[in-house]
């Protein structure tokens, strides 16, 4: 098959978040931009892998850029416009459709993508955004310190296209470019003679990395909707993890992450509540309780009688948590097979609820629960991407560590400044059970800044991070991974890229240069991104 050659300023491998965030600034300083993406919708965690944003507890005020702030405010925008809300949802000005506890904005994952869509579409038809659909990344050039192309395959059948570009982000959910390009970079847990950690082990742990999940979204109605019995079913019905201190994954229980308890959550469908008095903030409360609130996409009781025929709930349980493999640097093949296994783990789930699991009425099975392909955007109900917590992370200028962001550690200091600082994020260190057999590491964080040195590979010198693939551990990982920290660390990786280009310079450069850094920073101001907290928010939750 031919290969299509492809030249430009700047290429993004990843219309995630970040990658979408990236395209954008770069787009708007003037560079002209090739992204990828290599699953049918755009948008990555909010989308195709259909998680509701996980944000702090003050993102409607502040701690979040302009332009991610606009994406918020598109998708009500379309609830208000295009869907029968009653009257006091179309005027709650914080409205959260799916009146879900996870977040202030739960919200079917197509909106986003709508939304998403329509950012992009003006440099689309302008032609600064030439969007590559459908594609992976499969090998890179390099020469030197620099890299000079990738060669990108079709999922559909189509000829291979190869990109040579000025600078290159890494935006893929896996930082799937560094072994590509020879970037350095380190996976799972570092050690803590390198890191200094207290929460680090002692023998670093390469292959120790967080769960991922397949999630799905089910209504819950008239009529038997249960699936065919998987394949695996029987295998993950008896799986027992050792922090599940023997009961069994396909459960109502869990460890509770910040105590590591069993836990026992109850789940509902419909039960009806006020969804407009849902207050979605985790520092008072984790939400995870009732199952089908926690990440509720849809209330029905906001919208015009009998519009919604059920509620629509996200199901991003401990019970779809895939850890029993990694699927970092193995075959593709492997890669593959263990994507399949966690897709049998998220239907096995989902059969067990309409099959087995107790009802709070001592009967048991949910069979009225329904698989929402439409929603999904996909053939079988599921997402279409796995859900990744963790990715392989660049050896940086800047590494950021427990030290820097953990409130045990800082107290009321708050986390480390930098002068450097490129925006701001605020999560809790959370991290998921592990394929190493740990349980759950939940540490209060206090609101954090993004080092400029987090985006640059030490060595390699046009190429930058803009996911879960910056200079984090596996500790700090747990708090920079979520979404409007992947846009901002996004948004000012494609704005360095830009500013790069138009001034015929390097990242390390602007780093290592006052008057450089300064100039660059002064535009992410002018852009709207904020790169420090208010003076005195340091509240950790």
């Amino acid at each position: 098959m031919t290969t299509r050659e492809q030249t430009t300023d700047i290429l993004i491998v990843g219309a995630g978040l970040g990658g979408i965030a990236a395209a954008l600034a770069a787009a708007d300083r003037g560079a002209n931009v090739v992204l990828t993406e290599e699953f049918p919708w755009i948008g990555g965690q909010l989308t195709s892998q259909a998680v509701p944003p996980d944000e702090h507890p003050w993102v409607e005020e502040f701690g979040i850029t302009a332009r991610f702030r606009a994406l918020r405010d598109g998708i009500r925008d379309v609830y208000r416009r295009r869907y029968p809300l009653i009257d006091d949802a179309h005027a709650k000005a914080e409205l959260n459709p799916g009146a879900g506890w996870v977040s202030k904005l739960c919200h079917e994952p197509r909106i986003a993508v709508g939304v998403l869509e329509e950012m992009l579409a003006p440099h689309r038809s302008a032609g600064r955004i030439t969007l590559l659909e459908r594609r992976r990344p499969v090998s890179a050039t390099t020469d030197g310190d620099r890299v000079t192309s990738v060669t990108l395959s079709s999922e559909v059948g189509e000829e291979d296209v190869t990109v040579h570009a000025s600078y290159v982000v890494d935006a893929t959910e896996t930082g799937e470019l560094l072994p590509l390009t020879g970037t350095e970079y380190v996976t799972g847990f570092e050690s803590r003679a390198e890191t200094g950690e207290p929460s680090a082990p002692e023998i670093a742990q390469p292959d120790n990395v967080q769960a991922l999940s397949v999630c799905f979204a089910v209504e819950h109605v008239d009529g038997d909707h249960t699936i065919e019995r998987p394949e695996r079913y029987d295998f993950w019905r008896q799986y027992t993890p050792s922090a599940w201190q023997g009961h069994p994954l396909l459960s109502w229980t869990a460890p509770n992450p910040r105590t590591l308890e069993i836990d026992t959550r109850a789940f509902s469908p419909n039960p009806g509540d006020d969804a407009l008095a849902v207050d979605a903030d985790q520092s008072k409360n984790a939400g995870d309780q009732n199952l089908w609130f926690f990440r509720r996409i849809a209330a029905r009781d906001l919208f015009t009688p009998g519009f919604y025929e059920s509620d629509i709930s996200l199901v991003n349980w401990p019970s779809i948590d895939y850890f029993l493999e990694h699927v970092l640097d193995v075959p593709r093949e492997t890669e593959l097979e263990r994507y399949d296994d966690a897709r049998q783990l998220s239907l096995s789930m989902l059969y067990w609820m309409q099959t087995e699991a107790p009802r709070a009425d001592g009967g048991t099975g949910f069979p009225g629960l329904r698989l929402r392909p439409d929603v999904m955007g996909s053939t079988d109900g599921l997402a279409q991407a796995p859900y990744h917590r963790e990715s392989r992370r660049i050896r940086a200028l800047t590494t950021i560590t427990e030290n820097d962001v953990s409130y045990a550690i800082r107290g009321d200091e708050g986390a480390t400044r930098y002068e450097e600082s490129v925006g701001v994020g605020m999560y809790r260190i959370d991290l998921h059970p592990s394929t190493g057999g740990d349980t759950y590491i939940d540490v209060a964080s206090t609101p954090f800044e993004i080092p400029l040195g987090a985006l640059i590979p030490q060595r390699v010198t046009n190429l930058l991070a803009a996911n879960k693939n910056i200079g984090t551990t596996h500790i700090t990982n747990g708090c920079y991974r979520l979404h409007p920290v992947e846009w901002n660390i996004g948004e000012a990786a494609g704005h360095l890229a830009a500013f790069c280009v138009a001034n015929g310079t390097a990242p390390h450069t602007v780093h290592s240069d006052t008057a450089y850094r300064e100039a660059y920073q002064g535009e992410l101001d002018a852009t709207g991104v904020e790169r420090h907290w208010p003076e005195g928010r340091v509240h950790a939750y």
